[in-house]
């Protein structure tokens, strides 16, 4: 079948098989790329200084009489760019060094407006999406060709013309009380508050359903089950709005998604998996996450059906762990090595990606963490020996220069866990929680 050359493959089919960087940009970059993008000649910045390096082109729309090549402010979309004779195939080292510097600008000083990056070569390109401090990927690393090129640069743009509102994060460690359900109502509770964001809570436990129970809300009886197995059925339909009764007053905080109880106790796992893919719960959630900026899963410590739906439809998963529990620290290592690269199988983008681990809620004396340090040694050094590099996920700040092994913690606190007696999350009552919950979103989420 005859094809029909376009723009993009005209500028893709004259570059030299080795075509260095200049010659990758000036001939498709600048051509052609940036205008399939949707982006016109005065919104485009070659060589824009991010605080922390130059990006080869940083771009956004011109807004009213902000012309972005004039004024530089508040750009949009980042594209770090590499000739033809880097090799960018993922899990390369030079695919790794380039996301690298690309997350490296995306969180520089100017960069704050950021929500997109793109990496390419002109053979392989990836995008990349930017939700405060978090960057994680939109797309896998795919290889672009004569015949695809239209079809993946639309996608591209597609995306980026209408971006997501949410962040879907799922709380989880195959290891329980490490204090999942804990660090989700309180995280829900400081973005909410402190942070000014609106937050959807999703008790995706139901067997336990102690996230419903700690903030004393009616369990569903039938409503979530019916929105996972009927195309039809919104799951708005099972949300409820967490409230306290305050001198007279229903004050409303964030939403929920309660545990519902008939996901087990009519239904057993052999049954569910045959009604249910393991993409039905980020399907569903798909028609409000325009209307939330952070939705939170709370997910049960095992990896069967509800963790499994959980993990498939988050962007990211927070792993918390416990500093003298060595099996936490185990199965958040097994997680991120085996489980999450099945969802990310699953999905086919690239995501769900793990942000590394914290210590959360335990005193720790210096001979404690010492001690835990040496088993994370050990963990990460099975790890690389099974061809996995750990390392980012336990301690993010190392570098062979730094070498800071410092991992966050959330302290004990008793306030934190007397707090479900009074189904109020501690970070509304407490001072000292809040700050503890605050300072979590600030290391994770918030720029």
């Amino acid at each position: 079948m005859f094809m029909t050359s376009t723009s993009l493959q005209g500028a893709l089919q004259s570059l030299p098989t080795s075509a260095p960087e200049a010659i990758v940009s000036h001939q498709f970059i600048a051509s052609s790329f940036i205008k399939a993008l949707g982006f016109e000649q005065g919104e485009v910045y070659p060589e824009f200084n991010t605080g922390d390096g130059s990006v080869d082109y940083a771009v956004r729309k011109t807004v009213e009489s902000d012309v972005f090549v004039i004024t530089g402010s508040n750009p949009y979309l980042l594209i770090e760019l590499k000739g033809r004779d880097i090799n960018l195939k993922e899990d390369s080292p030079s695919y790794e060094k380039t996301v690298k510097q690309l997350k490296r600008y995306l969180h520089a000083p100017n960069s704050k407006t950021v929500e997109w990056g793109i990496i390419t070569n002109s053979i392989h390109i990836q995008l990349f999406r930017k939700h405060g401090k978090v960057v994680y990927p939109a797309t896998p690393c795919l290889e672009i060709n004569l015949d695809n090129i239209d079809e993946i640069v639309a996608n591209i743009r597609q995306k980026i013309e209408h971006p997501s509102r949410a962040l879907t994060v799922a709380i989880y460690n195959n290891k329980g009380g490490v204090g999942k359900t804990t660090t989700t109502v309180n995280l829900a509770a400081v973005l909410e508050r402190a942070a000014h964001k609106k937050v959807l809570v999703i008790d995706f436990d139901p067997n336990q359903q102690d996230l419903t129970n700690s903030l004393g809300i009616s369990l569903s009886d039938g409503k979530v089950y019916d929105a996972l197995t009927n195309r039809d059925i919104d799951i708005r339909s099972s949300v409820q709005t967490y409230s306290i009764a305050y001198k007279g007053k229903d004050l409303k905080f964030f939403d929920v998604v309660p545990a519902d109880e008939r996901l087990v106790r009519e239904i057993d796992e052999v049954k569910l998996r045959q009604i249910l893919t393991m993409e039905a719960l980020r399907q569903k959630l798909e028609s409000v996450r325009s209307e939330y900026d952070y939705i939170l899963i709370d997910s049960p410590p095992n990896w069967r059906i509800f963790s499994q739906l959980a993990v498939c439809a988050a962007d990211v998963v927070l792993i918390p762990a416990k500093h003298n529990n060595i099996f936490s620290l185990e199965n958040a290592a097994l997680a991120i090595k085996q489980f999450l690269p099945e969802a990310q199988k699953e999905r086919g983008d690239g995501a769900p990606i793990p942000l590394p681990i914290f210590f959360n809620g335990e005193k720790t004396t210096l001979k404690q963490v010492e001690v835990a340090k040496q088993a994370i040694k050990d963990i990460l050094k099975k790890a690389k020996s099974e061809g996995f590099d750990l390392l980012p996920y336990f301690y993010p700040k190392y570098t062979s220069s730094t070498k800071n092994d410092r991992i966050f913690e959330v302290p004990s606190y008793a306030n934190i866990a007397s707090a479900a007696f009074s189904r109020i999350p501690a970070a509304y009552r407490d001072k000292t929680a809040h700050e503890y919950y605050l300072n979590l979103a600030k290391e994770y989420f918030l720029q």
